[in-house]
Parts: C-alpha cells; structure tokens; sequence
C-alpha cells in the first residue's frame, strides 16, 4: 500500500462520501474510487460497504482508520524533523489537556513525537476546558489542548480535529418518548460533569436550543472524569452527552446505546499565549499535533 492510498483511504473514512472525499485531495472521483479498490484489492480485505448511494466502514475499515491515520501523522513528523535545522531540538514543554482529549486523542499523537524529538521532555496536566485556558494564561503550561470555547482574548485558537458527541444511556434502559421528532430532555435523569467542562457544556447548549431551562433537568450525578460518567450510565443511573471517542467501544461492546438527536460537531483546538515566543521544541510539538 502506498501513501497516497492511505490518504485517500482517510478522506474517504471521515467524510463517508467518495465525491466529497475526491474533492477534498483534488483527485477525480474516480481516481479516488480506484484507490480504495487497489487498496481493497492488494489487502484482499473489503473496507467500505457500498450502501445505496452512500458507503460506510466495514468492522475492518474501523479498525484500519486509527492505524492509517497513525501512519500519515508519523510521516508528516518525520518530514518536520528533516525540516528542522541541523541543531537538535531538545527541552522541555507542558501541556495541559482536557479530559476527552488527553485520554483519547492526544497518546498517540505524543508516542509518534516522542520518537521524532526524543530529547523533548513532555509534561501532561489534565484538567476541564476551563481550567486548562486558565493556565496557558497564566504560563503555568506552555501549550493547551481543549474541546470547548474559550474566552480570553490573550490566546491564539487554532484548530486542530473535529469531535462528533452523542446522546447515550445504558443499552437496557428505557427511553421515554418525545414530542415528535424532538427527545424530551426534562424525562431523562442526567448524569453530567462538573462546570467548567467542555462536555458539560454540550448539554447546557443543547437545552439553550431547545429552549429549556438546564436547571429543570433532572441531575442524578455529577462526576469529575468521562470514565466515571460512562460507568454511572451502563450502570443505567441516567443519560448524557459526551464525546464518541468516549463512548466508542461501550457502543461497540453494547453497553450503552445512542439517541438520535442534533448535536453539531465541537472543535479540538490548540492554545498558545499570543505574548509568549515559543521555543523550538514547543514550536515542533505545535506544528505536529496542528498537522493532524
């Protein structure tokens, strides 16, 4: 398989769309469409279900799409490093990430830059969105990474990844029906995180669009991490919103399932203080997790 055949393998995964894809790489549609076919035929493995004009991953393909996307990001580091001046970059840089991000989008990304920049030294803190802003203000961490907004105009957002989030509950609870097409939140026990959190803030959102006043809900349980909230929900204590990386493999073991509902994509941003220059390394870690 060639690089270009994982590309294109990524583009066509993440947009669930051959022509979207082919534009996306300014490939035509069918050059886009031989690709995958090589890839499918050389690996003698099917990844993609055509389903009436529409295509999906198979089981194979969901599992190929993490490793392709490691195997891209590895080799955009490798370019960055041969682009790096012949002086060996080396140092410290902390991070500070939220929850969603450091436990399930930021490891591997770090594994593949530590193997790039060996001598950098990188400190991890975990914290809420709101936290994590707190403290690339204050200096406390050189770089943050968060999924919710942001408010200090000190700050220079970039983005880096989009997250889709859902609806869940326990897979043998009961949901009771909305008005319609449109779920009734004020019947569901809620199980949520503490504020501050970019996860929480998907719900109070939700209710601003719907015209519902958060406060009416019906909290059972509020927990400081996404893994106690996912436990609390197959345990069938109530329902929430949190992100499909979260959720993922609970879905896919059945342990919980999704509702329905309209709940746009977050995005994954990198902060940095617009005041403070960086160092090379806090310069090279940036540049890599940006190149996703």
């Amino acid at each position: 398989m060639t690089l270009d055949q994982l590309r294109t393998f990524i583009a066509v995964a993440e947009r669930a769309h051959v022509t979207r894809a082919a534009a996306a790489l300014g490939m035509t549609q069918s050059a886009t469409s031989a690709a995958i076919a090589t890839l499918e035929r050389q690996s003698g493995v099917r990844l993609f279900d055509r389903v009436g004009r529409g295509i999906e991953l198979t089981d194979a393909g969901r599992r190929f799409l993490p490793e392709a996307r490691a195997v891209i990001e590895r080799v955009r580091i490798a370019r960055a490093v041969l682009e790096q001046s012949a002086d060996q970059i080396s140092g410290a840089v902390s991070i500070g990430a939220s929850q969603t991000i450091a436990n399930h989008w930021l490891p591997r990304r770090l594994a593949a830059f530590h193997q790039a920049f060996p001598e950098v030294r990188l400190d991890i803190s975990i914290g809420n969105t709101q936290a994590v802003e707190s403290s690339v203000v204050s200096g406390r961490v050189d770089i943050g990474l968060v999924e919710g907004p942001t408010t200090h105009q000190e700050l220079i957002r970039r983005v880096v990844d989009t997250d889709r989030p859902m609806l869940v509950l326990a897979a043998h609870a009961e949901l009771a029906p909305g008005v319609g097409d449109r779920i009734d939140l004020q019947s569901l026990s809620w199980v949520i995180r503490e504020r501050g959190s970019g996860t929480r803030l998907l719900l109070e959102e939700l209710c601003l669009r719907m015209k519902i006043d958060f406060a009416s809900l019906r909290v059972v349980l509020e927990l400081p991490s996404n893994e106690a909230v996912c436990e609390a929900v197959e345990a069938g204590a109530g329902a929430t919103i949190i992100s499909e990386q979260v959720a993922g493999a609970s879905l896919k073991a059945g342990r919980l399932r999704a509702i329905p509902v309209d709940l746009p994509q977050r995005e994954f941003a990198l902060l940095r203080h617009s005041e403070r220059t960086l160092t090379p390394a806090q310069r090279a870690l940036a540049e890599a997790l940006a190149d996703h």
